[in-house]
């Protein structure tokens, strides 16, 4: 198998590839291009993230400075908005649902790397989908790590790091997230 193909099933593989790295270095440039764009040009800017996404819903705002790995294997929403300083590292795909906030600072990664030296050294990464479902609010500085699936209706505390799945219809937080109480969803 091809580092890429290895990627693509979740097997671990080299990020050092030239294809897998190729992947990385299209996105940088297309969050250079959105990067660069007035906020103020809404129309222009609502393009530029259609082009760098996979699929884009109704009203997508991606607010100053963005980063992604890949780009095509983000997947929002309706009403999508990245604040300020928003990083997903999509090696996987990240699917996030409709009416979906998040905070400034924020980094959702589908990204880790081996706990031993030896597959360190041999640049290895391994890397999981990351999925958020409708309503959810983000608060600022939140780190959602790979494989994890946050439900609807959801509120994820400011400063927290998401290292499991979380429900539908409840707020958490701390380090690392956990339940701290059930929400009315009013829709």
């Amino acid at each position: 198998m091809t580092e890429l193909e290895k990627l693509e099933v979740g097997l671990p593989y080299d990020f050092t590839d030239s294809e897998v790295n190729g992947r990385k270095l299209n996105a940088v440039l297309g969050c250079q291009r959105l990067n660069q764009i007035s906020v103020l040009e809404i129309a222009e800017r609502q393009a530029a993230i259609r082009e760098l996404f996979g699929s884009v819903g109704e009203n997508p705002n991606v607010l100053l400075v963005f980063n992604c790995n890949n780009g095509k294997n983000i997947h929002v929403g309706d009403d999508f908005l990245m604040n300020y300083n928003g990083t997903i590292l999509d090696i996987r795909p990240v699917t996030i649902g409709n009416h979906v906030m998040i905070g400034p600072n924020t980094l959702i990664t589908t990204v880790g790397h081996p706990l031993s030296p030896r597959g360190r050294r041999e640049h290895l990464r391994m890397a999981e989908p990351v999925i958020v479902g409708d309503d959810v609010w983000i608060g600022g500085n939140v780190t959602i790590l790979s494989g994890v699936i946050i439900g609807n209706n959801v509120v994820v505390a400011a400063g927290v790091v998401v290292t499991k799945d979380v429900p539908n219809n409840c707020v958490v937080g701390g380090i690392p997230a956990r339940f701290i109480k059930t929400i009315e969803n009013d829709l």
